[in-house]
């Protein structure tokens, strides 16, 4: 009895715990362009930031607004929705931003259940909706001055001549040519003056490559969690979001490409998935899962233009 009321209680009380902490978005660009994200119309990010992550969402709609760092590239104003989209349920919802033919676009991505303790990667802005986004950075300049000066020996020995004679007279404690050289040399220091709790932390140093794939039980979750996706479509973005943050073998692409049912589905995930690939060597293997010769070839392709 006490059982089935302790398990009555979890079913009803989760669901619960779920909405009060209420859903997050991330919104990261595809091509690493920085930008301002504004939420119905309050300012999340005083640094311009390429990736950030906003909590505490509870309502199911947001107007989001992305202003470029980079005032060449037009706003993208859109109203988002912050729940799952299948169950409608609280989740941590992942969209992108894509350069479409010199037009900057948000898109849907991805959607996983809420994550409590979830910590974010090192390049990732992190607010909680509601608080006040921290001021940007305050620059301290320190100007520092130095001043050099040349002059003659003052014991120096000066010599006049006239039509016929020639004096050689020595002129003490006297400047003679005297020039003087100021240089001066300003410093710029940066503090930040922040003393939230969420900061904007500067994007960490990227390593050169991926050195090593995910292991045996990480890479086993990922593609149980893959198989369980019910469309191609949200199989594809929850594929892409796994290897936002992990890294693959060439061997566990193709096994991931085998659990798409259309080609044009495989051909996107491999050539997402070799940028985050820790042998690119092998990775002319790929095309062994393709049906279609076109396929191969532009994968090929891809890959002889350096993954572009």
């Amino acid at each position: 009895m006490k059982l089935k009321l302790a398990l009555l209680l979890s079913i009803v009380l989760l669901p619960m715990l779920s909405f009060a902490q209420g859903s997050s978005i991330t919104i990261f660009s595809e091509d690493g362009d920085k930008f301002f994200l504004l939420l119905n119309g309050q300012k999340q990010n005083n640094v311009a930031m390429a990736n950030v992550r906003i909590d505490g969402l509870t309502q199911p709609y947001y107007k989001a607004k992305i202003v470029f760092e980079d005032n060449a590239k037009a706003a993208v104003d859109k109203n988002i929705p912050v729940n799952d989209p299948s169950t409608n349920a609280p989740a941590d919802v992942v969209y992108k931003i894509k350069n479409k033919d010199g037009e900057m676009k948000l898109r849907y991505f991805s959607a996983q259940p809420v994550q409590p303790n979830y910590t974010p990667p090192a390049d990732v802005y992190v607010m909680h909706y509601g608080q006040e986004a921290p001021p940007p950075p305050a620059a301290n300049t320190v100007t520092q001055t130095t001043v050099t000066t040349t002059q003659v020996n003052p014991n120096a020995s000066m010599n006049v001549s006239a039509p016929g004679v020639s004096i050689s007279v020595n002129v003490p404690d006297v400047n003679m040519n005297a020039t003087t050289t100021q240089t001066t040399v300003t410093r710029t220091t940066t503090t930040s003056s922040s003393e939230s709790n969420y900061s904007q932390p500067q994007p960490a140093a990227q390593p050169a490559g991926c050195q090593y794939p995910m292991d045996f039980g990480s890479f086993k979750s990922a593609k149980e969690t893959i198989q369980k996706a019910s469309f191609e479509d949200t199989k594809l973005s929850t594929a892409k979001s796994i290897l936002a943050s992990n890294c693959v073998s060439t061997e566990q692409v193709m096994t991931i490409c085998k659990l798409f049912s259309f080609e044009a589905s495989k051909l996107d995930f491999a050539k997402f998935a070799y940028g985050k690939t820790t042998d690119k060597g092998n990775y002319f293997k790929v095309g062994s899962i393709f049906d279609f010769d076109a396929s191969k070839t532009d994968l090929n392709d891809f890959i002889s233009n350096g993954g572009r």
